[in-house]
């Protein structure tokens, strides 16, 4: 079964490197300038340096042929994505990559792709990972959700550093994946003010009781949250300094400015979880206060602190 990725970031690029063990991959980049540089390289030197396409990993600009296609580009960008390769992508197994919440709809990466209405089966994959992780073989565990049977896809995606656990409760991985990111802002942000430790796992705990409340109201299974694409994700992407999030809301709680070229979904997801909101996840809103510039790390720290005393839940 060959495989297509669509989406040559980091992390799209380390799924090619690490499911080329099981057979061919399809590397699609967003233009020809780009996949021409990954494919005479054979390394994405911008997004992954240091880590080799095997030579069963085919790059191009264009997204054609047949089979599952995974799509691993940012959230904000997949609505854009499914209306122009269309064409591509109907009748085709389809699994979102990417975490978040479109700002523009404030549906989720399986939301949009329903939305869209394409034909085929649809799924999410989710988990606590870094791209260069999974690009050095080194041992991980996903969570992939689909609506249909996904036991094929399972284990085709699986090899033997890459462990996939199935679930049909695509709203619980897909709402996990979207909020810790979230919740890792604030992390960053205690540690980068210097609010120390305690505070942050404060933060982890409160975040992930907005997390599961927020989820389970929707129909998510609490199971999920409590797995790996909950949960786990929240562990890994809150507590070290390869997480983007998390270096996002260090830099605020510094006073720094965001320079990098990475894709900070959690400040698109906290914005369109606010929006929805209010008052419901105080930590949310406060990290899209935060984003906004609307108030100040010690305002922030203030109106958590003297919120109303409350049975812990």
């Amino acid at each position: 079964m060959t495989i297509t990725i669509l989406g040559s970031g980091a992390f799209g690029t380390a799924l090619a490197i690490t499911l080329a063990t099981n057979g061919d991959i399809i590397l699609v980049a967003r233009d020809a300038k780009t996949a021409a540089q990954i494919d005479a390289d054979r390394e994405n030197k911008r997004r992954l340096p240091g880590y080799k396409l095997p030579p069963n990993v085919t790059v191009t600009d264009k997204l054609t042929g047949e089979g599952t296609i995974l799509i691993a580009t940012p959230t904000q960008q997949l609505s854009t994505i499914l209306l122009q390769e269309q064409a591509a992508l109907r009748n085709r197994p389809l699994i979102a990559c990417c975490k978040g919440v479109d700002l523009k709809s404030g549906l989720g990466p399986v939301g949009l792709m329903q939305k869209a209405d394409l034909g085929g089966p649809i799924g999410i994959l989710s988990g606590p990972s870094f791209a260069k992780d999974i690009a050095a073989g080194l041992p991980t565990a996903l969570t992939l959700a689909m609506s249909d049977d996904g036991t094929n896809l399972q284990n085709a995606l699986s090899t033997p550093t890459l462990r996939l656990y199935l679930t049909d409760d695509w709203r619980g991985v897909e709402l996990g994946g979207a909020l810790k990111n979230v919740i890792a802002i604030a992390c960053g942000v205690a540690i980068g003010s210097g609010l120390g430790e305690s505070a942050r796992a404060a933060i982890l705990t409160r975040g992930f009781s907005e997390m599961r409340t927020y989820a389970e109201a929707l129909g998510a299974r609490t199971d999920t949250l409590m797995g790996l694409s909950g949960l786990g994700d929240l562990t890994l992407t809150a507590s070290s300094e390869t997480s983007r999030n998390f270096r996002y809301g260090l830099g605020i709680g510094a006073g720094n400015t965001w320079t990098s070229e990475e894709t900070v979904e959690g400040a698109a997801t906290a914005k369109a979880m606010a929006s929805l909101n209010h008052g419901k996840m105080p930590i949310i809103e406060t990290v899209a206060a935060l984003v906004d510039k609307q108030i100040t790390v010690q305002d922030a720290v203030k109106s958590l602190l003297n919120r109303a005393l409350k049975k812990e839940s």
